[in-house]
């Protein structure tokens, strides 16, 4: 028979391994926590949504749905059908199915995959993980700066410093439309220095432009109309007001005239946090969204941010990722030990304790190296010896600052085992 070939994952689309676990679930934990604390209920919505739900809500000239998406067309009834490249609309089009504005302002949260196709590179996969918020129905400036709030509550609780905000106002549609006839005279004008990515937008998508990474094109960019110059009174006094609530709690912010979000929904307040030059949150309000998408007109505003952004800040920051998968290692030999060693594990379990119990065999010399890598506390032995004395082993492989190999142990009853490794644990920590 051949050798089979050795399969491999999809590129960009990346094993979370269990070695990862802890830190991931620090972060959702975190999240899940802020999220609680601000009044946020989470919602989940479907992985696949209708193509044209991104195609309406998203825009058609924006990099996500030109280039990005994974879309296909449903076999057995001819649907085009799209992985989500985010779900704001999808969280939107939840809301409007289900009437849930009906009855008031709802604010909601999710996290999950994405799916977008592009180059693969740090801190950007094919498949992806967000966290997001939406306020949906909350018209103020103060809606604005509560998600604003929410984000910072997140980086002080996971630890993280350097993470910058940058701000700014898109204005109302009839201001974007007389600032972007300005930027088409403007890049008109100066067609011989734009790059071929500008020249395809300049008609389609100006505003994109402003947004370039090309450093032959930053002093044109640095130089053409800025937004803020086409924001009448009440967009300004939104923008304003804004500064203010912000500033009110201490947060520090960077007035960013060329920031613009990628997506077409975004009207008045867009922000991003940055960090190590990588975007690793953004959003802003985004009002029109909702009536787009065929719901009654309603106001809207929210962030999401990339979970492996985030993770690679954590580690940075020193954050250990806890190799320990349980309290307690139960090590048993003999056929008397094994079932002995199986009712502990059960009744330890029954106390809240997390309890891994040795399987396969080997000898005791084995059985503790797998129990010091298992990173538990305490092992508990069995031997056939023990279980006719009706009595195990207690033995403390980590002492209280977790240093592998305490040495202590003592002989408890089998009868009082379940009190004595929670004592055990209680005083040692």
């Amino acid at each position: 028979m051949s050798k089979q070939e050795k399969l491999q994952g999809v590129r960009g689309m990346n094993d979370i391994l269990p070695a990862d676990e802890p830190l991931w679930r620090r972060l959702e934990d975190t999240v899940a926590d802020c999220m609680r604390s601000y009044g946020y209920r989470r919602i989940r919505t479907p992985i696949v949504e209708h193509t044209r739900l991104f195609v309406r809500g998203i825009g058609e000239v924006t990099d996500i749905v030109e280039k990005e998406m994974y879309s296909f067309t449903d076999a057995l009834n001819g649907e085009e059908l799209t992985l989500r490249p985010e779900s704001t609309a999808g969280v939107v089009r939840a809301a409007i199915e289900h009437n849930m504005l009906y009855d008031g302002p709802k604010r909601l949260w999710y996290t999950g995959p994405m799916f977008r196709h592009e180059k693969p590179q740090k801190g950007r996969y094919r498949q992806f993980h967000q966290v997001g918020a939406e306020a949906l129905g909350f018209a103020g400036p103060d809606a604005d700066a509560e998600v604003i709030l929410l984000c910072q509550r997140m980086w002080d609780d996971l630890g993280l410093t350097g993470v910058r905000l940058e701000i700014n106002s898109l204005g109302q549609s009839d201001e974007r439309r007389a600032h972007r006839e300005a930027l088409i005279a403007y890049f008109e004008a100066n067609q011989q220095l734009l790059d071929e990515d500008a020249k395809r937008r300049l008609y389609s998508n100006p505003l994109r432009i402003l947004d370039t990474k090309n450093k032959a094109m930053q002093s044109l960019v640095e130089a053409a109309p800025k937004l803020t110059e086409f924001l009448g009174a009440e967009s300004l006094a939104h923008f304003e007001r804004l500064k203010q609530l912000l500033l009110s709690q201490n947060v520090p912010f960077t007035v960013n005239p060329r920031l613009v979000r990628g997506l077409d929904y975004y009207n008045l307040t867009v922000f991003e946090w940055v960090a190590d030059g990588l975007t690793i949150c953004g959003g802003g309000r985004y009002d029109p969204l909702i009536e787009m998408l065929g719901g009654r007109a309603a106001p809207a505003c929210g962030f999401a941010l990339g979970i492996e952004r985030v993770l690679e800040l954590m580690r940075a920051a020193g954050e250990l990722q806890d190799a320990s998968s349980c309290d307690v290692y139960v090590v048993h030999q003999g056929d008397a030990a094994q079932l002995a060693a199986l009712q502990a594990a059960e009744r330890l379990r029954d106390a809240a304790l997390d309890v891994v119990l040795h399987c396969g065999g080997g000898g005791f010399k084995a059985q503790f190296k797998r129990a010091d890598a298992s990173g538990a506390f305490l092992a508990v032995v069995l031997g056939d010896d023990e279980v006719a004395a009706g009595e195990a082993t207690l033995k403390w492989l980590r002492g209280a600052d977790g240093e592998v190999g305490a040495g202590r142990q003592a002989r408890v009853p089998l009868s009082g085992l379940v009190e004595s490794v929670i004592d055990a644990i209680a005083n040692d920590e």
